[in-house]
């Protein structure tokens, strides 16, 4: 089975920074794409930012230019960095993975457990 742990969550003031990581183990032959995605109190889960195998990222206009996502792939880790946040950025923050498990075997999706970003003064 494929499990991620993710850490770094906490408290911070608004404009501060934090840094999210997620490890993933486990038997893994490929991964397609890594996403962090968050849910807010009373809100639906939302995309924040993913990457793809070759690098390519993506995110929603709520994140971009203040959120980066990164990979180490030789780690099997991803990291978001979040930078001036704000108190609507406060979430339940979610690590997410698509990847083989097997050659021959059909992608599947792994998510974390979650790590909690409270934005407050």
């Amino acid at each position: 089975q494929v499990q991620l742990v993710e850490s770094g969550g906490g408290l911070v003031q608004p404009g501060g920074s934090l840094r999210l990581s997620c490890a993933a183990s486990g038997n893994i032959v490929s991964i397609n794409t890594w996403g962090w995605y968050r849910q807010g109190p009373g809100k639906e889960r939302e995309l924040v930012a993913d990457i793809s195998s070759s690098g390519i990222t993506n995110y929603p206009d709520a994140v971009r230019g203040r959120f980066f996502i990164s990979k180490d792939s030789a780690k099997n880790t991803v990291y978001l960095q979040m930078n001036s946040l704000k108190p609507e950025d406060t979430a339940v923050y979610y690590c997410n993975l698509n990847a083989r498990r097997f050659y021959f075997d059909n992608p599947n999706t792994y998510w974390g457990q979650g790590t909690q970003v409270t934005v407050s003064s």
